[in-house]
């Protein structure tokens, strides 16, 4: 409350040398706060009612802080300046003060402001006086209202916190809420730290600000006299009021965080379906003691963060099920096809955030087909294909449908009949889903690609040139709408590529933008493919990377096919390692021998990036991957005379580039890769994949 009534003060021009004597006598302490230095000079006796020994106090205000609260302490900072901008010479106010034993005492202040000669405040000289007893009923209404307020306060804290935290769908967004800036001026702490359970042992995951992590304590043991594991374990609060108490209760941790002043601490169960989850910690440099109403609003926000941090786990699992299900749906492996360059790839949306829903009817196949010539290039169907619905169900009849579209190309079928037989199998299927498709069936020695379309998107073809155009295919109703076998019908259309030529197949997803029509869309599509990388997987990876960027509620999936020159590269010399598991020596000697091998052809100048790379790939198998890892070296000779190493796991998680950690000690590795070398890719090799990377050496012959 503020007192605009208050007199000027008429204190002596020697103060506080000769502290006036009436004031002495009056129970009221003298203050002398110099603006230009910031130094806060008080008296023997507003030393006496701060409670704040002489040999305690630097003559700052910041030391008062643990004397006034931080709202008193924002509200008598407003006043002054207040009163400072409006040019008054004074100023009064009520304020309360907590004592060195935690009691709160009312207090009373006046100001006087001193300016010089051009108007610039100098000086604040001023009284203190305790008016706790002068006060005593206002005080009580007071604490009323305050409680009232604090109440309410309380309640919007609950409020706000639950509010952010139900748009948190991962885990990592739950941290994001919880550790920001403005979380923690929320939670009124000084730090936070927040801890998961997992096999028995808390590990922490997440604090804030940075830094805050007490070295030795990223992972205890729920046994372990740790205030967070006693929450964990006992499934209550942890609140310690004071030093004292931290250091008798936990001096296992005390002396790590001596020298963050903590003056109190919460540590909170997060406790979801009658299990302990994790928990979390809040520090405090300003306050002693909890009321049993901060117990309460911090208990309910624990709570609340418990029921987020659930549902995000719950959406990861379910989203690492879906994930699971759709690469389980679509084909584990691509085989080579003699004269041509093959790239797939899928990207799978959430529609609204809907736990379930990642996954979706689209795919992509690469069939073999008989026939061919060995020399100039096999024979092989592309189909791409998407069924109705983003659900479980979608996913199982695109894995049945994909199957059967598999059994009838490779039957020998024409494309009209196996697109056919499709539509009937679907049809048969008793299922209320259908499905758009487009199968191309093509000759790689010849070039001539069959094309069968039912209610697909047309394909497109890039030339050699780099320029992009759409093939109109005539087409036929989607498969599973059709009434009769008999009725069927899917005309084939013919288009030819030339050697570099690229045929992409893709579903809608792609192509549809919000508020734009489908033709439009594919117009994007084709400016961006003529600007785009000429090799497969870059193209690939560039579309997905603009698919991300555009978002849509929708799948897509991706399939690029593209006819090599006549001259196709052949094999040079062939290296292969086998480094097992927890084996030094065998890493070791395969280094020794990779370096060898290089330089044995011709490649010398390339051994230290090539080795680097080597190592990378091999330590990333072994680190990432429960087996073996098998290297393999060969020089492909062709137009250019390229080494390539290989390095295959039993693993079919694809790496994943991140970004370096504080620590610098992980997440360089693909970088690494991805600047040393010429290209580097991912191939699905059986229940595996092979990480390659491709290096440019000169063009003597290998040995």
């Amino acid at each position: 409350m503020a007192d605009r009534g208050a007199s000027a003060l008429s204190l002596p021009e020697d103060w506080p040398a000769h502290p006036d004597p009436i004031l002495a006598l009056n129970n009221m302490g003298s203050f002398d706060w110099d603006l230009d230095t910031g130094l806060f000079s008080m008296d023997a006796q507003a030393h006496e009612i701060f409670d704040v020994r002489p040999d305690e106090y630097d003559g700052r205000p910041e030391t008062l802080s643990s004397r006034v609260p931080p709202a008193e302490a924002h509200r008598l900072d407003a006043l002054v300046a207040l009163a400072i901008k409006d040019g008054r010479e004074n100023y009064g106010a009520y304020f309360r003060l907590r004592r060195g034993d935690g009691s709160m005492r009312w207090t009373h202040t006046q100001g006087y402001i001193r300016r010089d000669e051009t108007g610039r405040p100098r000086r604040i000289i001023g009284i203190v006086r305790d008016a706790t007893e002068e006060l005593s009923e206002r005080a009580n209404r007071q604490d009323a209202a305050a409680l009232d307020a604090a109440r309410r306060e309380q309640t919007n804290v609950v409020q706000i916190a639950t509010a952010a935290l139900a748009h948190a769908r991962t885990v990592q967004d739950v941290i994001d809420v919880v550790t920001d800036t403005h979380g923690l001026t929320l939670l009124g702490s000084r730090s936070l730290v927040l801890g998961l359970v997992e096999a028995g042992r808390i590990r922490l995951v997440a604090e804030g600000p940075a830094g805050s992590f007490v070295p030795g304590t990223r992972i205890t043991r729920i046994d372990e006299q740790y205030p967070m594991s006693e929450a964990v374990r006992t499934l209550s609060p942890c609140f310690i009021e004071s030093p004292e108490e931290f250091a008798e209760r936990f001096p296992l941790l005390w002396p790590r965080i001596t020298g963050l002043r903590i003056t109190s601490a919460a540590y909170l169960p997060l406790i979801a379906q009658a299990r302990p989850i994790g928990a979390m910690g809040l520090l405090y440099d300003d306050r002693r003691g909890f009321s049993p109403e901060e117990r309460n609003v911090l208990v309910a926000l624990g709570s609340s963060i418990a029921q987020s941090l659930q549902r995000a786990m719950l959406y990861e699992q379910e989203k690492d099920l879906a994930q699971g299900l759709q690469q389980a749906m679509l084909p584990r492996t691509i085989p080579s096809v003699p004269g041509a360059d093959v790239a797939v790839r899928y990207r799978a949306a959430a529609v609204g955030g809907t736990l379930g829903r990642d996954i979706g009817g689209d795919w992509y196949d690469l069939i073999p087909l008989p026939g061919g010539s060995r020399s100039g290039g096999g024979r092989v169907g592309a189909v791409i294909g998407d069924v109705q619905g983003h659900d479980t169900h979608a996913a199982a009849v695109m894995g049945q449908l994909r199957i059967v579209l598999r059994a009838y190309a490779a039957e020998g079928h024409t494309p009209a009949t196996v697109m056919a037989r499709a539509s009937v199998f679907l049809r048969e299927l008793d299922t209320d889903r259908f499905a758009t498709c487009l199968y191309a069936e093509a000759d790689l020695s010849t070039g001539v690609v069959q094309v069968v379309r039912a209610g697909h998107i047309d394909p497109l073809v890039r030339h050699a040139d780099g320029s992009c155009r759409r093939v109109p295919v005539e087409g036929g109703l989607p498969l599973g709408l059709s009434a009769e076998f008999g009725r069927l019908e899917y005309p084939v259309s013919t288009l030819e590529l030339d050697p570099g030529d690229t045929l992409l197949l893709c579903t809608d997803g792609l192509v549809e933008q919000p508020g734009t029509d489908l033709d439009d869309g594919v117009r994007a599509l084709t400016d961006l493919i003529a600007e785009s990388p000429e090799d497969v997987r870059a193209l690939a990876n560039r579309l997905i990377a603009a698919a991300e960027e555009r978002g849509g509620d929708d799948d897509v999936a991706l399939l690029l096919l593209r006819r090599r020159a006549l001259e196709a590269p052949r094999s040079g010399g062939r290296f292969q390692q086998h480094v097992a598991p927890g084996d030094p020596e065998a890493l070791t000697q395969a280094r020794h021998l990779i370096r060898a091998a290089v330089r044995g052809w011709g490649a010398g100048e390339r051994a230290d990036e090539i080795e680097l790379v080597a190592d990378e790939l091999i330590t990333n198998a072994l680190m990432h991957t429960e087996g073996a890892a098998i290297v393999t070296l060969r020089v492909l000779e062709g137009r250019d005379r390229r080494l390539r190493v290989e390095v295959e796991d039993s693993s079919s998680a694809l790496p994943r580039r991140r970004d370096a950690g504080e620590d610098g000690v992980s997440g360089r590795g693909l970088l690494l890769v991805d600047r040393l070398t010429d290209a580097w890719g991912v191939e699905a090799r059986g229940g595996g994949k092979a990480v390659w990377s491709e290096f440019q050496v000169p063009g003597r012959p290998a040995a």
